[in-house]
């Protein structure tokens, strides 16, 4: 194959929305009255952070190259929401075994289906300030991971200030000026520093990770070959997912895998987007006061107390 004729007809995207939302259970049980999963709840703009992510990769890709990574346990609050899309869009996992799992699964669902296939894995519980720039940075992604297709490619968001809780990229040499987002090798990761790292880092240009990840389908395989041989092995296609779910471990993609090959990886440098994960009470206030943005229950008198 020559990767560099592949175009948007081998485009497949992957919403990640099979996780329990555990640590933002206060805020989504403050505004929905309910235990589900932060990525159903509506917390802005009057739709679940799952429709958020699937509107703002639409323009990106094909509707039957969109999948969505779902929880068995979670039928109840996507039955209604994902009534449109078809069953075989639908990747509904027996129980939650972590990134990794899921992933793998995936890349075997769209390896059969288009052995040519650029995948993008996009996590369902962000916020972005411009959809525009966003896209425009997954698709100079795209084409980059076409241009490099023995690397996953990672979306590093430019920081802003010394975040604690999120994982870190330090950026090596520049492989790519010519897209406007910047390609780079990457030379390091940072797991949740303390605030004199993150500040250090934070000094340095070094990246906040989105886990927003780029690549062939075959390269992604490739890379859990090398890092978990024993879940490529299990995720064969052929065994039926409750068995595949009951004998497989938890695996987690960032620590296991992309930890273990930074040889492997290059990061697309985002500084436009304004990205923030929406991974506590806390970071939800900041960044809809930051922009502006106060639903509606955020004008009710009890909100403050999930922000201690």
């Amino acid at each position: 194959m020559d990767v560099s004729d592949t175009g948007r007809q081998h485009w497949w995207a992957v919403v990640l929305a099979g996780g329990d939302g555990s640590r933002l259970r206060s805020l989504t049980h403050f505004i929905s009255g309910d235990r589900r999963p932060k990525q159903f709840c509506s917390i802005f703009g009057g739709r679940s952070l799952l429709a958020h992510t699937r509107e703002r990769i639409a323009p990106v890709f094909e509707e039957d190259q969109t999948l969505v990574v779902l929880n068995q346990a979670h039928e109840r609050y996507y039955r209604s929401e994902l009534a449109d899309v078809d069953e075989s869009r639908k990747i509904v996992q027996p129980s939650n075994r972590g990134t990794a799992v899921a992933m793998a699964v995936c890349l075997q669902t769209i390896i059969s289906r288009d052995e040519e296939a650029l995948v993008v894995f996009f996590p369902s519980d962000h916020h972005y300030l411009s959809g525009p720039a966003f896209r425009s940075c997954i698709e100079d992604g795209l084409r980059a991971a076409a241009q490099y297709p023995n690397y996953i490619l990672m979306l590093g968001a430019e920081a802003r200030y010394p975040e604690v809780e999120y994982g870190w990229i330090e950026p090596g040499r520049s492989l790519d000026d010519s897209l406007v987002h910047r390609v780079q090798r990457v030379s390091r990761f940072w797991e949740k520093p303390d605030l004199d790292q993150a500040s250090s880092l934070c000094n340095q240009g070094c990246l906040w990770n989105t886990f927003v990840t780029i690549g062939l389908a075959s390269a992604f395989l490739e890379i859990l070959q090398a890092t978990l041989p024993e879940l490529t092995k299990a995720v064969d296609g052929r065994r039926p997912l409750e068995q595949l779910y009951a004998g497989t471990p938890a695996r987690d993609f960032a620590k296991e895998v992309l930890a273990r090959v930074p040889n492997r990886l290059l990061v697309v440098r985002d500084a436009d987007s304004g990205w923030t994960d929406f991974g506590s009470p806390r970071r939800v206030i900041d960044a809809l006061t930051r922009y502006g943005d106060r639903p509606p229950w955020m004008s009710t008198s009890g909100y403050l107390h999930v922000n201690q």
